[in-house]
């Protein structure tokens, strides 16, 4: 699968700290400590819609660490998936009639426009589950093999399945209660009634093909991957466990992401899969959860097309914090263009103070934990500056325009 083509990063003079990011599973915030290269798994889309706010807030909030990252000096090796197998994939396929590959290929091209009109920077392997058939096979018969996995005993449709108790260390990641547990994986995705199973909490590793769904040739089996596992491959495979940083929404913590870590320790007898697990908040609108069932998502291409700027969008999500719940408003979007309008007037105006103090505390702040609201307030102050007529220095406009280029994604061109 092709990703979207690499924005161009000018280099900053100097660097900033080290970055410090929140741990979900230390729930505390703790240095980010890679080699020479970093290494980071996000999860990508289920492409049966197209980019909404929420999805774009996510995809940002690691760009940020991306650019960060690259900033202090790190090569950055970044994976991140695409669910091209999925119900959701195969129910709104048959609800408009097209083949669900179609569809697929269709929102995968339309997230792709719009993470280039955001200026997200893309990831080094972009892998479909479709691609990575092969890799949960042979993951599985693994599993299957170590004693991590069982098939249930059900003559029509035998399914894998992973047994919770195949690590000692299950839900460190979450931290979450049992009864919280069974809460979360029957609202997402989970199938805890599921007649058969060793443990509720057991997790489909391979489901056997059923009438009318995509199948493929297995030792155990012609079926397809859960979902769970697709993720767990493809990071092992490109990264190694104990890799840097995994990340996506908070409504992965459980149990999307305990799985797919305890399959991977499971497998390599390692205690954690990721250094760092790293979540963002969830985007409301105007005072709701924004949701597919509620039909109130709020779409970056449908934004784009009424002739919204890509910039404003991403100066009015950054303008939270990504641990926190947000509400989505038309006036948190005007605040956004308002921002990025005052921005580009500050910087053509041809002189202005020092920018070296403000692109440091930027650094700073990016570097604790992303508080981009204290970075784009940062800037605020020496737009304001500029707009009083305080400082003549010549070359600050233009430093501090590459520094908002490279740190915070926004082109003031």
């Amino acid at each position: 699968m092709h990703s979207w083509p690499d924005p161009a990063v000018p280099a900053v003079p100097g660097a900033g700290p080290a970055l410090r990011l929140f741990d979900t599973a230390g729930a505390a915030v703790r240095p980010v400590a890679p080699g020479p290269t970093a290494t980071m798994y996000v999860c990508g889309i289920t492409p049966y819609d197209a980019t909404h706010l929420g999805h774009a807030a996510t995809y940002l909030t690691f760009d940020m660490v991306n650019r960060v990252l690259r900033d202090q000096g790190h090569d950055v090796h970044y994976v991140q998936n695409i669910t091209d197998v999925d119900d959701p994939l195969f129910e709104r396929a048959e609800r408009d009639g097209v083949d669900w590959r179609d569809l697929g290929s269709e929102q995968i091209q339309l997230f792709r426009d719009d993470m280039t009109a955001l200026r997200v920077l893309p990831p080094r392997d972009y892998i479909g589950a479709m691609e990575s058939v092969g890799e949960v096979v042979e993951m599985v018969g693994k599993l299957l093999a170590s004693g991590a996995a069982y098939v249930v005993d059900d003559p029509e449709f035998p399914d894998v399945y992973f047994r919770i108790d195949a690590t000692e260390q299950f839900g460190y990641e979450s931290g979450y209660d049992r009864e919280t547990m069974l809460r979360f994986f029957a609202e997402r995705g989970g199938d805890p009634d599921r007649a058969g199973k060793r443990d509720r909490l057991d997790a489909v590793l391979w489901r056997a093909e059923r009438p009318g769904e995509p199948a493929w040739d297995a030792p155990f089996g012609r079926g397809r991957p859960g979902w769970h596992i697709e993720c767990s491959a493809i990071a092992l495979n490109r990264l190694g466990i104990e890799f840097d940083i995994q990340g996506g929404g908070n409504d992965l913590i459980f149990p999307h992401h305990e799985f797919s870590a305890a399959h991977g320790e499971a497998l390599t007898g390692s205690r954690r899969f990721a250094r760092h697990y790293v979540h963002t908040g969830m985007v409301g609108l105007d005072g709701e959860k924004m949701s597919k069932s509620r039909g109130n998502l709020v779409f970056v291409s449908r934004l784009r097309a009424q002739g919204v700027d890509p910039a404003a969008i991403r100066l009015a999500l950054l303008a939270d914090h990504y641990r926190g719940d947000r509400m989505w408003t038309d006036a948190v979007l005007t605040i956004g263009a308002e921002r990025l309008a005052r921005w580009r007037r500050a910087v053509t105006g041809g002189k202005g103070p020092d920018a070296t103090p403000v692109i440091e505390r930027i650094r700073v702040h990016l570097a604790d934990d992303l508080d981009t609201p204290k970075a784009l307030d940062a800037v605020d102050g020496w737009c304001r500056d500029v707009e009083q007529g305080i400082g003549g220095d010549t070359a600050a406009p233009e430093a501090l325009a590459t520094a908002v280029d490279a740190l915070l994604g926004v082109s003031l061109a």
